[in-house]
């Protein structure tokens, strides 16, 4: 049996840049997606604490170091600049890899900083 069980969270990184035209979905940090453990087109879902919006998407990488959490195309129409998002990435799993699991969760700072 696989389950399928939480393997990345980003906890509260603030939306830096929204661009409707932008080619991509969500452009991370690459600092963040790395500390996370997520891959450049990784499927993440993307919680929206001020809006309560909650969308399926993926993750392209941004500059190392600019604190960029930017939402593209028709995910720029689920937040602005200064919401704060949760973002996270699953991974199927057997029953007893399960047991031993452990999600990497970051807790950006300021800017989104590691």
């Amino acid at each position: 049996m696989w389950l399928c069980v939480l393997k990345s969270k980003i906890h509260r990184a603030r939306v830096t840049q929204v661009d409707l035209n932008y080619v991509g979905s969500l452009t991370l940090d690459k600092d963040l997606m790395e500390a996370a453990g997520l891959l450049p087109f990784e499927q993440v879902h993307v919680l929206n604490v001020n809006t309560g919006s909650r969308i399926e998407t993926y993750v392209i990488e941004g500059e190392r170091g600019s604190g960029v959490v930017g939402l593209n195309g028709p995910a720029a129409r689920t937040g602005v600049v200064g919401d704060i998002l949760i973002i996270l990435s699953y991974a199927w799993v057997t029953a007893e890899e399960a047991r031993q699991h452990q999600p990497r969760i970051i807790f950006p700072k300021e800017g989104n900083k590691v």
